[in-house]
């Protein structure tokens, strides 16, 4: 353990001194007998929890029962302690149920925002639902919640269209406000890995009074997150490929010391004897310039062959934990402005500063649209370059890291009245209320090069050292070598062509919703309730980029040739009406304790998109007192969110196969033709991203952008299990529960490998837009102009098994222990790419790694450069408690999982790995652990843990397969041993 003098060492040892407490259970079902209050709680508090009914997440019904025919997993506030994490999404994201990858702080590429997302299922975030209090969240970041309000977490791990409307498809998370605080309390955090990196640090102030008049409840946080560089761990500091059965240590082909493709031929005379000796002088298509030589004489001398060795490893500036820093803070309180009617409001805020940070900048003919004239004072090859003609790559470090800074500021606020009233002698309640959210994020890209000012245009080089040109834009731009990006010359055009760009991109959403709930008549087995309400929601988006990311949709290409961006904005409303009965048929009868059934029904107008009725059927089954059989059936959909309709940007996505290679002439209209336009038919085409298992260039498009149809997606969302809570074993409650959800028309970006091979296949309407060179040396090969459009796209079909088990053991005189476990087993994960449609694939997912570039990754639902679907997640956790002491030891597992497949099968990864190859995983289990102690008399808890207590490892994936870090940083702890420790006091 190092632990150098800082806070940490600090805190741990005031912590030490004080005594320490840890928390208690994580992650478990909800169990009946757990519902009791608190030992410490007031007995009038008590008496109204337990007379009080309540709504649970997956129903909208209000009953005292907390178990229902909704499998809910809670975490409560106790649990969100002990884990030691500053954010929610982290903590959520460890649930077994969330599978097939997440976007979270230690993705650096394609994240760095500081957020993190839900993957209920697989099915990806935006087919998971995220609730603050029943209310939808707009920005979908748990991150922007802040931990403090939180009196728990609700997660219901199947479908609830017909509950919540759209998006409830995987799941829905419902993070439930604390209320009724009476005091104050500060918390104080800090946290560090053992290779002294990672720090982290927060504070948070929490303030509550309450009367028979109403109650008022507040709170203030702030939490830092250094960040952390690949280059600090062995696994990640190195851009590793497997070729073969050999390991190669490689990067990007964009390199500092250029790949520049030789002329076959040349058009100026006076350089003609000079090029056409180059192929025999080198034996090869492509050079790069030697460490010292002189670019401007082209022999052994000063340029040699590329080759693996010269390419960039972008790996070491990469991080595996991007920095962000938060401050935010919650309100929520009630009046009561009669017995029967009560004024409320909940507000939360959080302002998030987090960045990414990539490799320097791209500069060239593909990257950048760089277009270098034959004529230029600095090019020695006799050819021009770009604009279908020779290519060139080069990275320009001069300028340092490209840096994406984001400020996001995210509000929600829920307000209206609420009561109750009594008709027929009946007790009904009442909601009535407005949800406004509003997201606002400015990124500001850094280290990025305005290609304008980097002159290669036809110019003159002088006696004095100093080109000119009639086009230059500056005596500096002109200087610019593009063939040696580290001369002087290059350097100073560089850096003043460097610009910091920031863009806007702004969220609303509002909802105007109403309520009604209460009994209508009663049977002989109980009351029938009803609930039934109306919900009006508008969304809207606006995307501002700064002028010099504006995307050019013909070159797919913008003035800073990365990160490019375009001006779009819409919106769309919903309209909602819905109703749910509760229906108790039998009860008190032999071999039937109860029997219930719930119906549900919800019409959704969509503008645009037409409208769609849901419905839901629920079965509660009780035999006998201890065991409930519980079954759920649900229609699921979901309307296209804004960024799959308005958004458009650059893309950089890595492929696996082009079906052009070696192309040798199809029929003219047929599809092979339409895929393969342009490229020559003497059946040497080969794909240059393919061959150099590089990233290619594309333009990502909302449906509404690419002008491609879309609808909303539909399915079918089963669950089927038993709570048993046996009698004659006090404490202990198990749960089991088989599910399935079927998914059509899923809505997803049509990436680059879908679209070359379902075009190719026969699916012509996405044949439009592949965009090919026309002619010259690079004939055939994909423009950066080429659209990934979204649309309807594929089918989804996945069941498995939830199984959960707490046990509370008789108290011993040493303390009182708890023990558990909290797994899912994947039983499969069937995706259609396109059913019905010529070029459709069955992917069989369960067990697997989908690797990045691969046709199954580019349709993952949160695709983030690869996604894993292991078979079996699992949480145990150890608890123990004696007098003011408490432990507790959490255990995290993965199943083993495997990449590749056999030759020629669906599953082949090659050509990122040898044709066949198949790697196998072990599976990976992590060990959290704390301890602490309450101080009873100075109002003080003392909490100390350690996250991934043995420093376990993340398995090698090889950058063949995934965009970060050699490894998957959704699934896996990239940070190793954490430690951590909070001090909380009560005032």
């Amino acid at each position: 353990m190092k632990i150098g003098e800082n806070k940490l060492c600090t805190s741990v040892r005031v912590a030490l001194s004080l005594g320490m407490l840890a928390a208690s259970t994580y992650g478990t079902t909800a169990f009946a007998q757990d519902a009791q209050p608190a030992s410490n709680a007031a007995p009038e508090q008590a008496k109204s929890k337990t007379l009080d009914t309540v709504t649970v997440t997956g129903s909208l019904i209000r009953r005292v029962d907390v178990e229902t025919a909704s499998p809910v997993v809670t975490i409560d506030r106790a649990q969100i302690q002990a884990t030691g994490k500053q954010t929610l999404g982290d903590l959520v994201q460890q649930l077994p149920a969330m599978t097939g990858g997440n976007v979270n702080p230690q993705v650096n590429n394609g994240g760095g925002t500081g957020g993190s997302s839900i993957n209920l299922r697989g099915l990806g975030s935006n087919r998971t639902l995220i609730l603050v209090d029943g209310q939808r969240l707009l920005s979908k970041d748990p991150n922007a919640i802040p931990a403090d309000a939180i009196e728990r977490i609700e997660v219901l791990p199947t479908g609830a269209s017909a509950t919540y409307g759209s998006d409830a498809i995987g799941g829905v998370v419902n993070f439930i406000l604390r209320r009724n605080y009476q005091g104050a309390t500060f918390t104080a955090n800090v946290g560090q890995s053992d290779r002294n990196d990672g720090n982290q640090s927060g504070y948070t102030f929490t303030f509550g009074q309450s009367s028979d008049k109403g109650s008022l409840m507040a709170g203030i946080n702030y939490n830092k997150q250094d960040g952390v560089l690949a280059a600090n761990r062995d696994f990640s500091k190195h851009a590793l490929t497997l070729s073969g059965s050999n390991v190669v240590v490689g990067g990007s082909s964009s390199t500092p010391v250029g790949r520049i493709q030789l002329p076959g031929t040349v058009a100026d005379p006076a350089k003609g004897i000079q090029a056409s000796r180059l192929a025999g002088q080198f034996g090869c298509g492509y050079v790069s310039l030697n460490s010292g030589g002189n670019s401007q004489v082209v022999n052994n001398a000063n340029y040699h062959c590329y080759g693996n060795g010269d390419k960039y490893n972008y790996a070491a500036v990469n991080l595996i934990m991007t920095p962000q820093e938060r401050t935010g803070g919650f309100i929520n309180g009630d009046y009561h402005l009669g017995d029967h009617v009560t004024a409320y409001v909940d507000a939360i805020y959080q302002k998030t500063s987090s960045n990414a940070q990539l490799a320097p900048t791209v500069y060239g003919t593909a990257s950048t649209g760089a277009v270098i004239d034959q004529n230029n004072a600095f090019n020695p090859f006799g050819v021009g370059f770009g604009a279908n003609g020779n290519t060139l790559s080069s990275r320009l470090t001069s300028n340092g890291n490209r840096t994406a800074m984001n400020g996001s500021t995210d509000a929600q606020i829920n307000t209206g009245f609420r009561g109750d009233f009594t008709a027929w002698g009946k007790n009904w309640n009442w909601d009535a209320g407005y949800n406004y959210g509003h997201q606002s994020v400015v990124k500001t890209v850094g280290g990025l090069v305005d290609g304008t000012l980097l002159y290669t245009g036809a110019s003159t080089m002088g006696a004095d050292g100093v080109a000119t040109g009639s086009g230059c834009p500056s005596v500096v731009a002109c200087q610019f070598n593009p063939f040696d990006i580290n001369s002087p010359g290059s350097v100073a055009a560089i850096k003043a062509a460097s610009v910091t760009a920031p863009s806007n991109l702004y969220t609303i959403e509002k909802t105007w919703h109403a309520g009604l709930s209460g009994e209508l008549f009663s049977l002989p087995a109980g009351g029938v309730q009803l609930a039934v309400g109306a919900e009006y929601r508008t969304d809207y988006e606006r995307s501002i980029p700064a002028p010099q990311l504006l995307l050019d949709p013909s070159t797919g290409n913008c003035v800073l040739g990365s990160q490019c961006l375009s001006a779009v904005q819409g919106g769309y409303s919903t309209k909602d009406v819905y109703a749910e009965a509760f229906i108790p048929l039998l009860a008190g009868l032999p071999g039937v304790q109860s029997l219930n059934l719930t119906i549900g029904d919800r019409y959704s107008k969509i503008q645009t998109f037409g409208s769609t009725n849901n419905f839901k059927f629920a079965l509660e089954y009780k035999p006998f007192d201890d065991l409930l059989l519980r079954g759920t059936m649900e229609d699921v959909f979901r309307a296209p969110n804004l960024t799959e309709l308005y958004s458009s940007g650059s893309d950089s996505p890595m492929i696996h196969t082009d079906p052009c290679t070696g192309f040798t002439g199809a029929p003219a209209g047929s599809p092979l033709a339409l895929a393969c336009q342009y490229v020559p038919t003497n059946g040497t085409f080969v794909n240059n991203s393919v061959a150099s298992q590089t990233q290619a260039g594309t333009v990502t498009q909302g449906a509404r952008v690419a002008g491609f149809p879309v609808k909303p997606e539909h399915g079918t969302s089963y669950d089927f299990g038993a709570v048993y809570s046996p009698s004659y074993v006090p404490g202990l409650s198990t749960t089991v529960d088989v599910w399935r959800v079927t998914l059509n028309d899923t809505i997803t970006s049509v990436g680059l490998q879908s679209l070359l091979n379902l075009c190719a296949a026969g699916s012509t309407i996405y044949c439009q837009y592949i965009q090919r060179t026309p002619s010259g040396p690079n004939a055939g090969q994909l423009l950066q102009s080429t659209v990934e459009p979204t649309g309807n796209l594929g089918s989804i079909s996945t069941s498995g098994i939830d199984w959960s088990a707490n046990y509370k053991l008789p108290q011993f005189s040493f303390g009182q222990f708890n023990v558990g476990v909290n797994a899912t087993y994947l039983k499969y994960y069937t995706q259609n790419t396109a059913p019905g449609v010529a070029g459709n694939i069955t992917y069989q997912n369960a067990g697997r790694y989908l690797p990045g570039g691969s046709a199954q990754a580019a349709a993952c639902p949160d695709n983030i450069g690869g996604c894993l679907f292991p078979r079996w997640r699992a949480q145990g956790y150890v608890d123990w408690q004696q007098g003011g002491w408490s432990a507790q030891w959490r255990m995290r597992w993965i199943s083993g999982f495997t990449n590749g497949g056999a030759a020629g099968s669906v599953n082949d990864t090659q050509p990122n790995f040898e044709p066949g190859t198949i790697l196998h995983y072990g599976s990976t289990m992590y060990n959290d652990v704390s301890l602490g102690y309450n101080i009873a008399p100075i109002n003080t808890r003392v909490d100390f843990g350690v996250n991934n207590l043995f420093d376990k490892q993340p398995p090698m994936l090889y950058a063949n397969n995934t965009i970060n870090a050699n490894t998957d940083p959704s699934d896996f702890d990239l940070m190793g041993r954490y430690f951590w420790a909070r001090v909380t006091v009560k005032f």
